[in-house]
């Protein structure tokens, strides 16, 4: 059912239309050859997935710093894996990993499309707990900079994602209102209770496919907004 006078489009960034598990997966790749580490990436990659999405949720609730998430998730990652990594090269890594990943570029499937669909009808923007200093550089590199009014991210609010200050500082900086705009993301707690609560309406993009029927719209796929806008 399509939402009816909806005028400005939120989106987040990070695995809604960046994909950032791809550039991930080729910054580190790169990063791991660069201090030739002998250590797979791939195996790498599975222990730290679920400790960087852990460390994402402690940053997100304020209970870590920003600097403790950066170290935090590669130290602990190494340690499961028994690989020696002092702190020097822990953080290089860390400052590597922040320089290598906006480089990459690749968008999840329909991004461009989506966007292209939107831009006539919509003001679109970006609502984003991402890094201040490698947000914008992801949407530049990956060309989609262009489509955006504007870009709010957490470090400039001074809150995150749930928190309602993030959003009402987002639809201050678009001149929008709550009931007519809408909060599309990947999590649910961050994106879609947090836009709720701050009076947006939300479709949530279940990309790690953990399909919740608390949702009342939500996607599979990006070309599936056509469904609501």
């Amino acid at each position: 059912m399509k939402l009816n006078n909806i005028e400005h489009v939120f989106f987040d960034l990070d695995h809604t239309l960046w994909d950032f598990d791809k550039n991930s997966e080729l910054a580190f790749g790169d990063i791991f050859k660069k201090w030739n580490l002998g250590l797979g990436v791939q195996d790498f990659l599975k222990v730290y997935s679920s400790i960087n999405l852990k460390y994402w949720e402690l940053y997100r609730n304020n209970k870590v710093s920003k600097e403790v998430l950066r170290y935090g998730r590669l130290k602990d990652s190494f340690d499961i894996l028994n690989f020696e990594a002092n702190d020097d090269l822990v953080n290089s890594l860390a400052d590597d990993y922040i320089e290598y990943l906006p480089k990459n570029n690749h968008l999840l499937l329909g991004t461009v499309e989506i966007l292209e669909y939107l831009k006539s009808s919509y003001k679109i923007h970006i609502i984003t707990n991402g890094f201040e200093e490698v947000q914008r550089k992801k949407m530049a590199t990956s060309g989609i900079l262009e489509y955006f009014h504007t870009i709010t991210t957490s470090e400039e609010a001074g809150v995150k994602k749930p928190h309602s200050l993030i959003f009402k500082k987002a639809l201050e900086k678009s001149a929008a209102s709550a009931e007519n705009s809408v909060m599309i993301g990947d999590n649910y707690e961050a994106d879609i209770i947090g836009a709720e609560n701050a009076g947006l309406h939300s479709i949530y993009f279940d990309y790690h496919q953990n399909t919740t029927t608390a949702a009342m719209r939500q996607i599979k796929t990006l070309k599936e907004l056509i469904k609501f806008l």
